[in-house]
This record gives structure tokens, sequence and C-alpha cells, in this order.
């Protein structure tokens, strides 16, 4: 990772143990971070879409401003 640029308050170490702790999750705790985070988000939705529209879908999310 030398020569990468990492966001304020990160650094290679940091990602590392990031990167460890997720590889390091079962299947049910994936599924269990998944759960929670769709109960926070009354704001937000989950959906399947087919992977072609994902180009035009990312444009949209990026030129969309939240309030």
């Amino acid at each position: 990772m030398s020569g990468q640029k990492f966001p304020d308050g990160w650094d290679e170490q940091r990602v590392k143990r990031l990167l460890s702790e997720l590889d390091a999750r079962t299947d049910e705790e994936w599924i269990a971070a998944d759960e929670a985070a769709a109960v926070d988000g009354d704001d937000q939705a989950v959906i399947t879409v087919p992977a072609a529209l994902l180009p035009e879908i990312r444009r949209l999310l990026a030129s969309h401003k939240t309030a």
C-alpha cells in the first residue's frame, strides 16, 4: 500500500486492522450487521438491480444532494 493516500485519521495500519476484523467475521455476523443496518436506516432502502444499471445508478447517486 505504499504511496497510497488515506483519508484524515486513517493510515495503512488502521486499514489492515479493519480488513483483518472484516475477514474474521462469520456469515452470521455479516447477516446480523446487514440486518442492523436495515433497521437503522429509516431514510434508506436496499434493493437488487441488474448489474448493467449500476453505472447509471452510481451517476444518479453521485449527483444527488442531501438536505
